[in-house]
């Protein structure tokens, strides 16, 4: 048997429809979410996307994120 590594290695050289097919395919493997938990879960996400829409609250670059951790952690 393949060690994961290897397989990982295998399905990232794919093209991008063939390792969509393949996160999806696994995706499809896992329990399946609790309905509470993901209508909960849709609200935050289209709350939070209305907010970046409409100006309310402004994204931050995901560089200046990972610096700011970066130096957290470095302290």
């Amino acid at each position: 048997m393949r060690n994961v590594e290897s397989l990982i290695d295998e399905v990232c050289a794919l093209p991008i429809g063939a390792r969509t097919f393949v996160v999806d395919s696994l995706l499809c493997t896992l329990p399946s979410v609790d309905a509470e938990i993901e209508t909960a879960w849709v609200a935050v996400a289209e709350r939070r996307s209305e907010e970046l829409r409409s100006g309310r609250v402004r994204g931050i670059p995901a560089e200046e994120v990972f610096a700011d951790i970066d130096k957290l952690l470095a302290e």
